[in-house]
């Protein structure tokens, strides 16, 4: 089958090269559902062209909570209920939640070695107005707990369309450094997963249920929070949400601060050295405490930091027409730091988060929630996401605290807005957002090119024979190797800059925001993401899906051979590799002149390994380059340029 080769410079001709040496390729056959998916079109609640279907639906829950931090004995005391409604067509007689803290249990089952604490210990448990005892059948209400997960069967059946309420109490002792994703250093709290949190059951999977292991991050529902937050006077709250009672924990000085600083670009310092503790950032409170309260609406999780060693910086950022009155909106920016952490930069963090959210609000589209708070956290935080606040540990310099802002502040696009399954397919939240970290990066730095790291290190990875493919559950990447990191960060990241590359910036952003725009406040699968993408380029790029996401298949296009015979040349391209890719190849004469060329992808789904083209010889050919600007993920690129030597 021959296809014909496009150009921007004359042909002589065009054909496979005569001989055929390199082995047959595979062809990447279809992406394929899962019968889940497939049973969700038939159902009407999704779709094949990558928007939701008439009848979406998902589950929605209203917290009311409340905890009490012990910073001398370590511990979180809680106590809250949770409201949930059944939007689904099914009736429920079981309702399933996370007890997250359990990894840290000591018969916790973990992908690797955390602390070891009592995990979280369950008070008193109440469903439907009854109160629940542990179970000893499946068939008995009442509740198991099995790891990090929490079922609970009811006393009457959850219909269609109703509600029920449920009640707990527990404790848990906050983790030292050294677990994921949270804990305490002494100086800092920041207790993540720090309540029973409501499992997500969807029109794709039902029950997702999948325990907490370590590595692979989460899947969460929408809902409403109210939360109150005991800690001493004078300690200072980072969180989720509206604080709604500003005037009965911050001093007046620091509300007048707040409103300057929501009023201005310009970095604001809300809490210096001289104004830490009681009476100065804090009012005085009974018993020496204070209950700060946050108010959320359609977040999927409720975190906080909170120290009494905290500087507080704060600013405003405008963010485009978030409610399309014609109006710009703006939200405010904080950032919460230690003194000693200025050596690390974090006196700049506040201009940080202002430009990563005014890049993301441009690159994208506006940023929705009131504030955006980057906390300085505990080194096991490293770097990690919750609804507009992030936690940032370790030492960083201005490179290192950017690059890290604005990779936590972009995940408040991928999953905070768009809520996908993170426990099983990682790369996308964490590859789209290591793309959009990169190109903040670019314009933040002037140029500087985060996009090139991701494709080396997926390069030396893959070099090394190490690469796990990305359609694959987070927790079963292997546990001794960098694969996990490497698939769903950088990989995706890569692959992102190679559909950007075959169908050119604007039409990959506009199909870019059509999909995160489609999903705000939903689930998508991988599947609504490639049909989302699919309909708005008006082409079907399965061969592109099943050669980056399910194989592990490398990109290897060589000039084999530049051959002059009277007044043409013929320039063979081989393509050595196993992942079929458009070949685009410059010629470049002496005097200057250029040429491009592009040999498309189906030519090598069809199923060459060599194509010959031919030019003219004159002016004398000076270099026969295949993708000079590295858009497309090449593992040897020793062999993408020939040179006419003397």
């Amino acid at each position: 089958m021959r296809h014909a080769l496009l150009a921007f410079g004359c042909l002589l001709g065009t054909g496979p090269a005569v001989a055929q040496q390199l082995p047959l390729r595979p062809r990447p056959y279809p992406v394929f559902e899962s019968r889940g998916f497939q049973r969700a079109v038939d159902r009407g609640t999704r779709t094949r062209t990558g928007v939701p279907g008439p009848k979406y639906w998902q589950q929605r829950a209203e917290y009311r909570l409340s905890a009490t931090l012990d910073p001398t004995a370590r511990r979180l005391s809680g106590a809250g209920t949770i409201r949930y409604v059944n939007n689904s067509p099914d009736t429920l007689r079981v309702v399933y939640f996370h007890l997250y803290q359990n990894l840290f249990a000591p018969n916790g089952v973990r992908n690797h070695a955390t602390p070891v604490t009592r995990g979280m210990e369950l008070g008193r448990v109440t469903a439907q107005g009854r109160e629940m005892k542990p179970a000893n059948d499946d068939t008995s209400a009442g509740y198991v707990i099995d790891a990090t997960r929490l079922r609970v069967r009811l006393p009457e059946a959850l219909l269609p369309g109703a509600a029920a309420e449920f009640g707990f109490t527990w404790a848990y002792q906050v983790t030292p450094d050294g677990g994921p994703r949270g804990g305490t250093d002494g100086e800092v709290f920041f207790p993540s997963y720090w309540y029973p949190q409501v499992a997500v059951y969807d029109d794709v999977n039902g029950w997702q249920i999948d325990p907490y292991r370590g590595t692979a991050e989460f899947y969460m529902g929408y809902g409403d929070y109210d939360v109150s937050l005991t800690v001493p006077e004078g300690w200072l709250i980072g969180a989720t949400g509206t604080l709604v009672n500003g005037d009965q924990v911050l001093s007046q000085a620091v509300r007048d601060k707040l409103r300057r600083a929501a009023e201005t670009p310009e970095v604001v310092s809300i809490v210096a050295e001289a104004d830490r503790g009681p009476g100065l950032s804090t009012v005085r409170g009974p018993e020496g405490r204070l209950t700060w309260r946050f108010q959320a609406q359609n977040v999927r999780d409720f975190a906080f930091g909170t120290s009494d060693q905290y500087l507080w910086d704060a600013t405003t950022v405008t963010v485009g027409d978030r409610d399309a009155n014609g109006k710009p909106d703006r939200s405010l920016v904080q950032t919460f730091y230690r003194p000693s952490r200025r050596a690390w930069a974090w006196d700049q963090s506040a201009r940080y988060a202002q430009h990563a959210i005014d890049f993301l609000s441009r690159y994208l589209w506006p940023y929705p929630y009131p504030h955006a708070t980057a906390v300085d956290g505990v080194g096991s935080c490293a770097g990690m996401e919750y609804p507009m606040i992030t936690c940032i540990g370790g030492p960083r310099d201005t490179l290192g605290l950017y690059s890290v802002i604005v990779h936590e502040l972009g995940h408040m696009w991928f999953p905070m807005q768009v809520g996908s399954d993170e426990k099983r397919f990682a790369w996308q939240d964490e590859g789209l957002t290591r793309f959009n970290q990169a190109q903040g990066m670019r314009e933040f730095f002037k140029g500087y090119d985060r996009e090139a790291i991701s494709r080396q290190n997926y390069f030396e990875l893959a070099r090394a024979g190490g690469e796990v493919e990305l359609m694959r559950y987070g927790d079963l990447y292997p546990y001794d190797s960098p694969a996990y990191g490497i698939a769903t960060y950088d990989k995706m990241a890569t692959n992102l800059v190679a559909l950007r590359g075959i169908v050119g910036d604007k039409r990959f952003r506009d199909a870019y925001r059509a999909y995160g725009r489609a999903w705000v406040g939903k689930h998508p699968t991988p599947w609504d993401f490639f049909n989302s993408f699919n309909q708005s380029l008006g082409r079907d790029y399965s061969w592109f899906w099943r050669t980056w996401w399910y194989e592990t298949w490398p990109l290897d296009q060589a000039v084999a051979e530049v051959k002059a015979a009277g007044d043409s040349t013929a320039i063979t391209i081989e393509d050595r590799g196993l992942a079929p890719m458009p070949a685009r190849i410059v010629v470049r004469r002496i005097d200057g002149a250029s040429s491009r060329y592009e040999i498309p992808v189906e030519t090598w789904l069809a199923g060459e390994r060599r194509w010959t083209f031919r030019v003219r010889t004159r002016p004398t050919i000076a270099s026969v380059e295949i993708d000079p600007e590295q858009l497309f993920p090449d593992i040897d690129r020793s062999n993408n340029v020939w040179r006419n030597l003397p």
